[in-house]
C-alpha cells in the first residue's frame, strides 16, 4: 500500500492525526530530500510524542522519477509505503503525480491523505468570490516565453493562482502594473508561518507598497480575471500588447474570425 501524505507547509501543527499515524507506520518513505524528510520527522517525533519505524528513506524528485519510477520493484508495496514532498501536498507543484500514474497503470493500491495546500489558502484568503479559479504554478523565469504567460493569464476569464519566488515577487508586479496597473491582486507570504503577510490592492497601489516590506519567503499571488470578457477586448488592445507577433495574430483570429496568416501579415504591414 502507498500513502500520499501532505505535510506542513510551515506550521507544524496542521498535521493531521492520520498523517502522524502513516508516518508513525510507515517502514519506507519515498520524498522529494531525504535530508528535509528525516528533520521534519524528527520535529513532529519530539513535538508529537510518536514512534517511527521506517526502515529506509528514498529520493524521489523531479530530477530523478522517471528512472527511479521505471525500475521500481513492485513488491516494495507490500510493505507500508508513504510518499511525501518536502512540504505540501504531493504533486501540486511538486513530485508525485508519476509516481500516482504509475499505481493507476500497475494497479498498486494507493491513498492520498488530506492536508494543507497553499494554492486553497491563499485563494479563500483572497476573497475573490468567484467559485472557479485557475492554479498556474511558477511562471517561466524569464524571456519571451515569461512574457507570453503572463499575458495570457491577465486575459484570461479566471481568477489565477501563481507560486513566485522571493527575488521575482517586486518583477512580477512592475510586469503586472506594465500590462494593466488597476488589475487588483492578493498576495501572501509566509503562509501559515510565523511572519505571514497579506496585501489586496491594486498592482500599481502594490508596487508602492511594497518597496519597504521584507520580502523574504515564498509567495502565492491570485490575480483577479478581468472585469470584461475576452469577445470585448478590442483589436487595439491586442495590439499593444508586448508578445510576439504570431502569438497576437492568434488572438486577434479568435476575436475577429479572419485567418491567422491574414492577421499577421496585417500586423507586418503595419
Amino acid at each position: 500500500m502507498l500513502t500520499f501524505v501532505p505535510t506542513p507547509i510551515g506550521n507544524l501543527n496542521d498535521i493531521s492525526f492520520r498523517a502522524l499515524k502513516a508516518l508513525e507506520e510507515a517502514e519506507i518513505i519515498f520524498c522529494e530530500d531525504t535530508r528535509v524528510s528525516k528533520k521534519l520527522l524528527n520535529l513532529l517525533k519530539d513535538k508529537f510524542n510518536i514512534f517511527p519505524k521506517v526502515q529506509k528513506y528514498i529520493s524521489l524528485h523531479s530530477h530523478n522519477e522517471d528512472i527511479l519510477i521505471s525500475s521500481i520493484d513492485k513488491s516494495i508495496f507490500e510493505k507500508s509505503v508513504i510518499y511525501i514532498s518536502d512540504a505540501g501536498m504531493p504533486a501540486i507543484s511538486d513530485p508525485g503525480a508519476k509516481l500516482i500514474n504509475f499505481c493507476i497503470k500497475e494497479s498498486i493500491e494507493y491513498d492520498v491523505l488530506a492536508g494543507a495546500n497553499a494554492v486553497l489558502l491563499a485563494y479563500v484568503m483572497s476573497g475573490f468570490l468567484d467559485k472557479e479559479f485557475t492554479f498556474f504554478g511558477f511562471l517561466s523565469n524569464k524571456g519571451s516565453k515569461r512574457s507570453e504567460e503572463l499575458n495570457y493569464l491577465l486575459t484570461h476569464k479566471f481568477n489565477t493562482v501563481l507560486y513566485e519566488a522571493p527575488h521575482r515577487i517586486l518583477k512580477l508586479i512592475n510586469e503586472i502594473v506594465s500590462i494593466d496597473e488597476d488589475r487588483e491582486l492578493f498576495l501572501v507570504k509566509e503562509i501559515t508561518k510565523l511572519h505571514q503577510k497579506s496585501f489586496r490592492a491594486s498592482a500599481k497601489n502594490l508596487k508602492e507598497s511594497l518597496q519597504d516590506v521584507n520580502l523574504k519567503g515564498e509567495w502565492c499571488v491570485v490575480i483577479k480575471a478581468k472585469e470584461k470578457t475576452l469577445n470585448q477586448i478590442t483589436k487595439r488592445d491586442i495590439i499593444n500588447l508586448d508578445i510576439p507577433k504570431k502569438l497576437k495574430a492568434k488572438l486577434l483570429s479568435k476575436i475577429s474570425g479572419e485567418d491567422i496568416k491574414k492577421c499577421y501579415n496585417d500586423l507586418i504591414q503595419n
